[in-house]
């Protein structure tokens, strides 16, 4: 399956039914996250590896990691409300390989570095930007548990976070090998937006980790 063919059934993937500002619940767009499980493809970092989704949400990415032939895919949220939906975006998208959701706090993840697979484990993930006041950096907490986990990762971010992200891995014993722009169009979801329609400039990276 080709890039376009997997984005055309991303885009089968519904939204939050009812999202969360204090957990910044935006969709990770269907053009994004096919990008994203493509690159990640053709790097070799999905076919037979595990790949761990941190904070899934609607499960967008680890559907898409589900249809590139993973060893296993297991996605984690802590919101029910969103499993379910993930849920039914299975049914929508109906991967080959099924994936595990799991009710947790990706930032105190039920996961350590002595169950990594045998053929590596890949972690994706669209992990608040810690835009909200009193939840600034919130992403941070998230490269924590990847670094503890992960061979590689592909991680997004907001727009200005390529020293955070280079710093934070060279801290952890990571590199960062790949980054590049990327654009997340969103319409209006929360009162305190103005516009129908939005676009977040961010940035996507991939880790590799030691």
């Amino acid at each position: 399956m080709g890039k376009r063919a997997l984005e055309r059934r991303l885009s089968e993937v519904a939204d939050f039914a009812d999202p969360r500002v204090e957990w910044e619940q935006y969709p990770t767009p269907a053009d994004l996250a096919a990008h994203l499980v493509h690159l990640a493809d053709v790097h070799g970092d999905v076919a037979r590896k595990t790949v761990v989704d941190l904070g899934t949400g609607t499960g967008v990415l680890a559907l898409g990691a589900a249809t590139r032939d993973p060893e296993r895919v297991v996605a984690l949220d802590r919101d029910p409300a969103a499993l379910r939906r993930a849920r039914e975006n299975e049914r929508r998208v109906a991967p080959a390989v099924p994936v595990e959701w799991l009710l947790a706090d990706a930032t105190r993840a039920p996961l350590c570095a002595a169950n990594r697979a045998t053929d590596g484990v890949t972690v994706v993930m669209n992990p608040p930007f810690g835009a909200q006041k009193g939840n600034e950096h919130a992403d941070r907490a998230f490269l924590e548990t990847t670094a503890g986990v992960a061979d590689v990762s592909y991680s997004i971010h907001n727009e200005g976070s390529e020293n955070f992200v280079e710093a934070f891995a060279a801290d952890a014993g990571g590199d960062v090998t790949h980054a590049f722009r990327a654009e997340l169009a969103l319409s209006r979801r929360f009162d305190f937006q103005r516009r129908e329609r939005t676009t977040l400039d961010a940035e996507v990276f991939r880790i590799e980790w030691r």
